[in-house]
């Protein structure tokens, strides 16, 4: 799978986390989700954080992949 590019995200005054892929709203998160958001950013990938708190880091091969002998 190719590395997730093109995320942004931008904290609002009142806690809001608004991230955005390529300049389109992808997500918004508030309070506690926020908080975890923001602390899990600043730890590892910002990218791939982003992508997976988005959801868009599925490309619909994942039920195939599950279900393929060699996986079970």
């Amino acid at each position: 799978m190719a590395r997730p590019f093109g995320f942004t995200y931008t904290q609002l005054g009142d806690g809001t986390v608004t991230i955005s892929h390529r300049g389109r709203e992808a997500g918004r998160l508030r309070g506690t989700r926020a908080e975890k958001f923001l602390a899990e950013v600043g730890s590892g990938d910002a990218q791939m954080v982003m992508a997976r708190w988005t959801g868009a880091y599925k490309f619909g091969n994942e039920r195939v992949a599950k279900n393929h002998p060699r996986n079970r």
